[in-house]
Formats: C-alpha cells, sequence, structure tokens
C-alpha cells in the first residue's frame, strides 16, 4: 500500500474492517508477544498500535510477554552465563531474581509506557499479583532450577482490568505456595490465561511464517489445522522440534475452551490487524 492513500480508499478499508469489528467486539484476545516484534523497534511500535486499536473498538486485550534477550543482556552483565537445557532457561536463585527483575519490571513497565504513548490504557501485572499465575517446580530429569509448572491461574485481576478500560500486561513470573517465584514459559502461561479467560483468539508471535509443510520453504505455509490432525501431522514431522511446544499450547487452549488460535508472523508489520481484519491472515490458525 502506498504510504498515502485517498480519503475514498481509507474509508472504504475502515468499511472492509468493519464485519470483523463486530465479530471481535467485546470478546477477549490474549496476545503473546515475542520474537523480533520485541527487539526491532519498528515491529514494535507496530505491535503497540495495532493493539490500542484492537482496544478502541472494543476488543478486549491481553499482552503476554516474554522477555528472553533482555535476560540474557543482564545476565551478560553480571557476568554470569545463560544455560539452557531442552530449550527451558536453567533458572538457580541468582538467575530466577534476574528474571523476575527484568520481566516484571524492566521489560513489563517499558511496554504499558509504549502503549500508553500509542494512545491507549494499559496496567502491567505480574503471575505473582493476586496470584494470578500459580506455579510448582517443574519435575524433569535435570534439575531446571526454579523453572515452574502452572497449576492454576486467577484471572480476577485480568478481569478487573479489562473491565474499566484498561490493556493488561502480563510478565510470566509465577508464585508457588510458599511464595516462591518461579520462571514459566510465555507460551505456556498464554494458553492458560486464554483458556481461563474463555477468549475468543489466542495469538502467537513468532519469528516464522507458521507452521510449514517444509519447514525450508515458506510457500508450504499451512494456513488452517484442525487440532485433531495435529498428531498424524508430529509422526509426519511437519510439527517438530520448537514448533511442538507452540503447537501443544495452541491445541491444550482450544481443548480448554479458547475459539481458535494462531501462530503469526511477528515479523511483518501489523501481523495481528491482517490476522484478525482480513480474510487471508498471515500465519497459522489451529480450530
Amino acid at each position: 500500500m502506498p504510504d498515502k492513500i485517498s480519503d475514498s480508499l481509507r474509508a472504504q478499508i475502515l468499511v472492509d474492517a468493519l464485519p470483523y469489528i463486530q465479530k471481535y467486539n467485546d470478546k477477549i484476545v490474549v496476545v503473546k508477544y515475542g520474537g523480533n516484534a520485541m527487539t526491532c523497534d519498528e515491529l514494535k511500535t507496530a505491535v503497540m498500535s495495532d493493539v490500542v486499536l484492537l482496544s478502541l473498538v472494543g476488543i478486549k486485550v491481553v499482552l503476554v510477554h516474554g522477555g528472553g534477550p533482555e535476560i540474557n543482556e543482564m545476565l551478560e552483565k553480571i557476568g554470569k552465563e545463560s544455560k539452557f537445557i531442552n530449550g527451558l532457561r536453567y533458572t538457580d536463585a541468582e538467575t530466577m531474581d534476574v528474571v523476575q527483575m527484568v520481566l516484571c519490571g524492566k521489560v513489563n513497565k517499558n511496554l504499558v509506557s509504549l502503549l500508553q504513548q500509542s494512545g491507549g490504557k494499559a496496567i502491567g501485572l505480574c503471575g505473582m499479583d493476586g496470584n494470578l499465575i500459580q506455579a510448582e517446580k517443574k519435575q524433569s530429569a535435570v534439575d531446571l532450577g526454579f523453572v515452574g509448572n502452572i497449576t492454576d491461574v486467577d484471572v480476577t485481576l485480568i478481569m478487573d482490568a479489562l473491565n474499566n478500560g484498561y490493556i493488561p500486561v502480563i510478565s510470566t513470573v509465577g508464585v508457588g505456595n510458599d511464595g516462591q517465584a518461579y520462571n514459566i514459559n510465555a507460551d505456556t502461561a498464554a494458553a492458560k490465561i486464554a483458556a481461563k479467560l474463555g477468549a475468543e483468539n489466542l495469538i502467537l508471535m513468532t519469528d516464522i511464517k507458521g507452521l510449514l509443510e517444509d519447514k525450508d520453504d515458506e510457500s508450504t505455509l499451512i494456513p488452517v489445522v484442525q487440532i485433531n490432525e495435529v498428531e498424524n501431522l508430529m509422526k509426519k514431522n511437519i510439527i517438530s522440534g520448537g514448533m511442538i511446544p507452540k503447537i501443544e499450547c495452541c491445541v491444550d487452549a482450544i481443548r480448554g475452551g479458547v475459539n481458535r488460535s494462531f501462530i503469526i508472523d511477528g515479523r511483518i508489520p501489523h501481523s495481528i490487524l491482517i490476522e484478525m481484519f482480513t480474510s487471508e491472515g498471515v500465519g497459522t490458525m489451529f480450530r
């Protein structure tokens, strides 16, 4: 689209979006924000404007975020090596302090500020607030430290924020029964929160086009997947590697009551709007 568009074309775009706006009006959409869209200033600005626009047209948006690169950067500053086991960050007590400080502090409040600069009303929450994300130590063959499994989600604070016109921005640090903080995978947290809210959509932003039939060929995008097809796609090795946990989150969310889940390409500016307000979208939809 050209930088300058005519008033008549602008009006037509708004009219074309109207059925989608009506469809999602007063519905809840959970967006998991991460990847390049979090580190590239242009993409970050686009995401913030998308979220604010959705909020202003009557869609209740919940933004759940990670912050891996910022955590790595802070650990490097204090001379501590980042260590990963089976894709999960090993989180000893010192690392947990950094995770809590970076996610609940710097990243969370910066996102709140950006949303407000874009004209939205936002409030930052972490999973420890109001027992929002309740967790226990994740059990595995290799000790992962303070990596947590979600045991329950209390969405009271989220609903209070939404009902008062705020965009809740949630950092994924959970809390145990003894008050211990736990590092929680952001995709997993977004899926659990979406299910507990009975959200219309769960949108996971990634650095890939979506689910590909051939992982090396972006033209083989699979636009729609029924969740009963997932097991067969795994057997065919079409779903493999890092896509497995993301797709499991999409499936779990739908089984928990979410209408549709999406894996979208966060490298495309305004990918959220394209996915929600056009017929083609920019990723893979699970239903």
